[in-house]
């Protein structure tokens, strides 16, 4: 795998602070917000039983420890005018991570990107307009990147948003 890691496993960065462990009225506050980020204080301290106030205090402690990443929507990509998705595996430099990772950030096609072990070293989901779209997205994008030493796409025929437990 091409990754940074010390020989401890960590990978240099500073770390960061453990988070506070999650009890089961946060788990419960997590997933009504995970099946709709748009959820009212109110509804949420209603269903989970505690004050709006306390409802409050909790969610702003998961965004602060970084449990919540942010709120957004899921989009039916083919809908949003991107009927082609793929997964790209690539293969990258050892201890390129960082400098891959900075390039594919700043790709409006991809959605989401992680780092892996395994036959590859990133897994890239990406959604474009079309095939021809994908195939330059491919050619000309991922394969200039010069720590990128191959690729192999996998195209998606049918995806489903699978709902959190209630």
């Amino acid at each position: 795998m091409a990754s940074e890691q010390m020989a401890d496993g960590h990978d240099g960065a500073a770390a960061e602070p453990a988070a506070r462990p999650l009890d089961a009225i946060d788990r419960d506050i997590l997933n009504m917000l995970l099946k709709d980020g748009r959820a009212s204080i109110r509804s949420v301290a209603e269903r989970v039983h505690v004050s709006r106030a306390n409802a409050y205090a909790r969610i702003n402690r998961l965004v602060e420890d970084g449990v919540i990443r942010g709120f957004g929507a899921r989009v039916n990509h083919e809908r949003a005018g991107q009927g082609a998705s793929a997964y790209i595996t690539l293969k990258i430099v050892q201890n390129s991570w960082r400098t891959v990772r900075d390039q594919l950030r700043r790709l409006p096609e991809a959605s989401h990107i992680a780092l892996v072990s395994g036959d590859f070293d990133v897994l890239i989901l990406v959604h474009t307009r079309d095939n021809r779209a994908l195939r330059e997205l491919v050619l000309t994008k991922l394969q200039a990147i010069p720590e990128v030493l191959s690729s192999r796409t996998l195209l998606v025929f049918e995806e489903e948003d699978l709902e959190p437990d209630a």
